[in-house]
């Protein structure tokens, strides 16, 4: 895990790329992970240049979001959209495999 805001902004931006790799090559499953992972690397990095704290584990960085929302009611909107993130790319794309499913119906 990366130590510093500026390490953790860069495995999000690196996840990012990877992500749209992934997409590009066709494996939805494996790109919903990694964009996953770029939105919580981003997080950790929000919350590391807060608190001085890098959360280890998505239930840290959840916890990390509550607890900074009352400081910054702007980071309400942010938590809900990481929330979100985590269950549709987390969740339903990736253990799932709904976006597979819903991406071959589409195209």
């Amino acid at each position: 895990m990366a130590t510093t805001m500026t390490d953790a902004f860069a495995d999000a931006h690196l996840m990012h790329a990877a992500a749209l790799q992934r997409l590009s090559a066709g494996d939805i499953r494996d790109a919903a992970e990694k964009a996953w992972c770029a939105a919580k690397r981003a997080t950790d990095a929000l919350i590391l240049a807060r608190t001085g704290d890098e959360p280890r584990t998505s239930a840290a960085t959840s916890a990390g979001l509550r607890r900074l929302v009352p400081t910054d009611p702007k980071l309400r909107a942010l938590r809900r959209r990481y929330l979100d993130l985590q269950a549709t790319l987390h969740g339903e794309c990736f253990y799932y495999g709904r976006a597979t499913r819903l991406t071959r119906r589409n195209s």
